[in-house]
């Protein structure tokens, strides 16, 4: 029987190092999302007009595609809650019972989207700002005009929990659980961009809709999970796609070869709410970035 009790202290001793990993896991990453940081809440341009509101609108809609997380009415959604990888929720943004908008003001409010720092100095969990760090002064003072014009909407959401999966996930992998951590806090973000069928406009529309979480830095491809490749983004990828096709997968969903495209991995539903302009621009940046083989950066 002694094969039974070093079977039983191998057991025993890899449980304890598996504790000791788990337990560091929760150290190092419970630190990361209780860091304050020193970020200045700087002004920006709230336009107060119905057209910046409606500009506002868009940007929450079609182009950073807010409403994916925060729902319509940006009264806030539980995304995801399961014990191993935790409950994720998206914050109540209206000033409604259980909104957050009474706890910033637009200064304030316009930090959170571009750094992912809440009101206190915490940083938010899973916030896009990684995207969001690209948006031009304009265009973000637009989006907080636009929160601040919703209707309260009451709706009380249960807390955040972080789970071992989603921490472990976030130590391994780009998982943006804390993205105050890889956002540019001296980044000086343009006034404004003009709104122009040309790579420039192209890649900024790109980089706020945030194409590279999920296509690559290089927007080459990358995996959004198991069998869920995002494709190459690159001349090499979309060689022989046409700005007809490229038009249609945005507006109605579908490949060249007729295939549907999945509306969960590529939020299609809201990039085709661009207007004809800004899809322009997004396709002739795509054309002139350098071609590369799938995956490479």
């Amino acid at each position: 029987m002694i094969w039974i009790k070093r079977l039983a202290w191998f057991l025993g001793a890899v449980m304890a190092l598996l504790l000791i990993a788990l337990i560091g896991v929760y150290a190092v990453t419970s630190m990361r999302m209780s860091k304050r940081y020193d970020v200045a809440a700087l002004p920006v341009p709230v336009p107060a007009d119905s057209a910046g509101i409606a500009r506002g609108r868009h940007i929450a809609t079609a182009i950073g595609k807010c409403v994916v997380c925060h729902g319509e009415d940006f009264g806030g959604v539980v995304l995801d809650d399961n014990f191993v990888f935790g409950r994720l929720v998206a914050s109540n943004l209206t000033s409604g019972k259980g909104g957050v908008g009474v706890l910033y003001d637009d200064a304030t409010l316009a930090r959170a989207i571009r750094h992912a720092v809440r009101h206190d100095g915490k940083p938010l969990r899973v916030m896009p700002s990684e995207a969001f760090q690209y948006l031009s002064d304009e265009d973000v003072g637009a989006l907080v005009a636009y929160i601040r014009s919703l209707p309260p909407v009451d709706r009380e959401l249960p807390s955040m929990r972080v789970g071992p999966m989603a921490r472990i996930i976030a130590l391994m992998t780009t998982f943006p659980l804390v993205p105050a951590r890889v956002v540019d806090h001296a980044r000086v973000p343009p006034a404004s961009m003009p709104e122009e069928p040309t790579p420039a406009y192209g890649k900024y529309l790109a980089d706020v809709g945030g194409c590279t979480g999920c296509h690559g830095p290089g927007l080459s491809g990358g995996r959004l999970g198991p069998g869920k490749p995002a494709s190459n983004l690159t001349p090499a990828g979309i060689g022989t796609w046409t700005e007809v096709d490229f038009v249609r997968a945005l507006r109605e969903g579908k490949r060249p070869v007729g295939a549907d495209i999945d509306s969960l991995s590529m939020p299609w539903l809201q990039a085709g709410k661009m207007t004809d302009l800004e899809i322009r621009a997004v396709w002739v940046f795509l054309k002139s970035v350098p071609p590369k083989a799938f995956g490479n950066r």
